[in-house]
């Protein structure tokens, strides 16, 4: 696919996606989740890429939902103030693209570099590590434009800041400073705008040189997984099942050679090939509604 709302650039091991909309502050309307879908997918199967940085062009990472999109032209979101009744779902675009993150076996690192409201900041929520510019400013704005949250928001928001937080910033639909996110947890680092990017390569280069892939890839989804489970027993069990099958196989092997010879390790496992049969495992658990 050529993408024209997205920036798809990979070097050293690093993608980086611009959501690349600049004025029209990035916002998002259903042909750029088509583009994310098919940016994200592309990333997933592409064993060049092993971190991911999501960030946006200009002033803005994302100013949500662009509700300027002409309904004839197919925008999801002007379309739909015509209604739905219950028998006919029609699945959040926005928590299509989330879902397709959240099972992502690449780690992604959300680059906040200027305002983030609505879906600009809910996409963020699957993302592993988000940083931010401190100029950059957020809100669930939904309540105070009649709506609710998207992409899959009340799922992952209370895990990240707990109930408390994540009620008072969606019930008020406020914006709020870099800082505050910092404070709360949605944000791990604050900095400078001009080392925001630099930092987040950082972070990346750091995973992909220094890394196993597999390994990071089962990390990333036993932790995002267990999230659902009532018992840590789940998690027992399905890391002793990876780590049985693991320990024989080269990446392990080279890893522990590497740091007995004091050397960079050099794993050669790929994604696209060596990942365990029994991954992906939740995908043969049915839901219950």
């Amino acid at each position: 696919m050529e993408y024209k709302q997205l920036k798809y650039e990979v070097s050293d091991g690093i993608l980086m996606m611009t959501l690349n909309r600049p004025e029209q502050m990035n916002s998002i309307g259903a042909s750029i989740c088509i583009e994310l879908l098919d940016a994200f997918d592309r990333a997933d199967n592409d064993d060049e890429v092993r971190v991911v940085i999501v960030t946006g062009a200009g002033k803005a990472f994302s100013a949500g939902a662009d509700l300027s999109e002409d309904a004839s032209k197919g925008s999801y979101f002007m379309e739909r103030f015509s209604g739905r009744e219950d028998d006919q779902p029609h699945r959040d675009e926005g928590g299509v693209v989330v879902l397709r993150i959240y099972d992502l076996k690449k780690p992604v690192i959300a680059a906040i570099n200027g305002a983030a409201v609505g879906f600009g900041i809910t996409m963020t929520f699957p993302m592993d590590i988000r940083i931010a510019s401190k100029n950059a400013r957020m809100g669930l704005v939904f309540a105070r434009r009649g709506i609710l949250f998207d992409g899959c928001a009340s799922w992952f928001l209370p895990r990240i800041v707990g109930m408390g937080v994540a009620s008072e910033w969606v019930y008020s639909g406020r914006v709020f400073g870099a800082q505050e996110a910092y404070e709360r947890g949605l944000v791990s680092e604050l900095l400078e705008p001009d080392a925001l990017i630099p930092r987040a390569r950082e972070i990346a280069t750091q995973i992909a040189q220094n890394t196993s892939s597999i390994s990071v890839a089962l990390c990333r989804q036993l932790m995002w997984k267990m999230l659902g489970e009532d018992h840590p027993m789940k998690a027992h069990i399905l890391e002793s099942r990876a780590l049985n099958w693991i320990f024989g196989k080269p990446d392990a092997k080279e890893g522990i050679m590497s740091f007995l010879e004091k050397r960079p390790p050099s794993f050669p496992m790929k994604l696209g090939k060596d990942m365990p049969k029994f991954y992906p495992w939740w995908e043969n658990r049915p839901f219950d509604y």
